[in-house]
């Protein structure tokens, strides 16, 4: 009986690693240990910033709309309030966008906000 070798395996995952590995610099691409590796740090850091990318970006929305709203005299904690007594549903990522795109339109919910804050709060 001949002598079973795994040299077509061995192959064949290696050039998967390469393919998943490629872009990668210097002997991180080619070396099958260092890619090893790093392909599996690189694929820590893409499960983690996933969850990251998301907190930016809401980061992001909410100095955008803040930005906005202290050129039209506010605060954005206010606005958010007023828009909540106002029962106006719009998310922070719609609202940046139309602070950034729609400014006139940003202005009227804006002032929809003022009109249902409590007098005490509008006035500071």
């Amino acid at each position: 009986m001949t002598r079973a070798r795994s040299g077509k395996t061995v192959m064949r995952s290696r050039k998967r690693l390469r393919k998943l590995t490629k872009g990668f610099r210097q002997s991180r691409h080619n070396l099958v240990r260092q890619s090893t590796v790093t392909l599996i740090r690189a694929r820590v850091y893409a499960f983690r910033d996933r969850r990251v990318r998301k907190r930016m970006f809401r980061r992001l929305w909410i100095i955008r709309v803040n930005a906005a709203c202290r050129a039209r005299g506010m605060r954005y904690s206010e606005l958010v309030h007023g828009l909540q007594l106002a029962l106006v549903q719009l998310d922070r990522k719609t609202l940046a966008d139309l602070a950034v795109h729609d400014p006139d339109a940003f202005t009227k919910i804006a002032d929809l906000a003022k009109q249902h804050l409590p007098k005490a709060a509008s006035a500071g």
